[in-house]
């Protein structure tokens, strides 16, 4: 049975696959290296991990607008998440996902915070739906 939350539309597309969450926000400048799409930024809970194929799950961006290109090259790369999900999604984070084309929701209607990493879920970026 899967369960579908709703959400805000960021960045159109369909995305699937293990999420990743972190409770803390991302900067993709400096935060997140481009060529290998591994999480650099020192002290964050998820350095050192990958995020090239997953669903990212941070409740919000922080950092530079060039964050943006940093999506983009992780995307020309193949090093970019499958999908991102924001609590409250910021320009940075919505305009790199739409030039990297991930697709990108916030707002959820659900806990998705409280999901477990590894959970399966496909992202709908031209609905507005998760579906777990």
């Amino acid at each position: 049975m899967s369960i579908t939350i709703r959400a805000r539309s960021i960045s159109e597309g369909v995305g699937t696959g293990e999420i990743l969450v972190s409770h803390e926000p991302i900067s993709f400048l400096s935060g997140v290296d481009p060529e290998t799409g591994m999480v650099v930024e020192t002290g964050h809970p998820l350095e050192g991990v990958p995020v090239a194929g997953r669903v990212l799950v941070f409740p919000y961006g922080k950092g530079s607008t060039v964050g943006s290109y940093v999506m983009y090259a992780l995307q020309r790369n193949g090093k970019a998440p499958v999908a991102i999900i924001n609590l409250d999604a910021e320009p940075i984070i919505a305009v790199g996902a739409i030039m990297a084309e991930i697709p990108m929701v916030d707002r959820p209607e659900g806990s998705v915070m409280e999901l477990e990493d590894g959970t399966v879920v496909t992202v709908d970026g031209t609905s507005g739906e998760i579906i777990c």
